[in-house]
């Protein structure tokens, strides 16, 4: 069961950033900084793509609107993402089956996702651009600092990982309107869109 605490803080970070877990994972593993890391994770291939598209989403994850079509486009890459390192983790580890461990991972880096999702969504009822970069480099540097921290003591990082969890999900709800208002936004737009193409018209008030 000792691998548990590594399972959720990677499940966490995956829901938030996938390719980054990726990344690092697979770095400290080819450079033995951590003999937990399954070989599969370190292989050249696995890094280059994880690194071009962890380079992919830095862009995107900044840029007003475009991040929430991101995060659309991720709902489910990130829980799978999230499932198959926990599986591996377990299997390299032995201490806890694939198939729970993926379930753990999964679930989590879900949940991690709604949150992020989430918060973008309201982030982006605001005009100003800075504001998405600013939560974008929070959450690379959290990330970061998370699966860095989980390496060398990850009951300690899974802790971390749980509180910011349960603080993004109170955060979320707390900015329940916004996302609506975010929602109501978008649906507008589509519609605006759907007129313009069929030649249409808004009716008059």
């Amino acid at each position: 069961m000792s691998v548990i605490p590594l399972v959720f803080t990677s499940g966490w970070a995956s829901g938030i950033n996938a390719y980054a877990v990726v990344l690092l994972l697979g770095l400290f593993g080819a450079t033995g900084v951590s003999d937990e890391v399954p070989a599969a994770l370190q292989r050249t291939d696995v890094l280059i793509v994880a690194g071009v598209l962890f380079l992919c989403e830095a862009v995107a994850d900044k840029i007003p609107y475009v991040d929430s079509v991101w995060d659309t486009a991720h709902t489910v890459i990130r829980p799978v993402t999230g499932a198959v390192i926990a599986a591996l983790l377990a299997g390299e580890s032995g201490s806890l089956p694939e198939l729970a461990a993926g379930a753990i991972g999964g679930s989590t880096a879900l949940m991690s996702h709604l949150v992020k999702a989430g918060t973008r969504m309201a982030v982006n009822t605001s005009p100003e651009p800075f504001s998405n970069v600013g939560m974008s480099i929070a959450e690379d540097l959290g990330v970061a600092g998370v699966i860095t921290f989980a390496i060398f003591n990850p009951v300690a990082a899974a802790v971390i990982a749980a509180v910011l969890l349960v603080f993004g999900i109170v955060t979320v709800l707390f900015l329940a309107s916004r996302i609506r208002r975010f929602l109501r936004r978008r649906a507008q737009r589509r519609e605006e869109k759907r007129l313009a193409g069929t030649g249409g018209h808004w009716p008059p008030d």
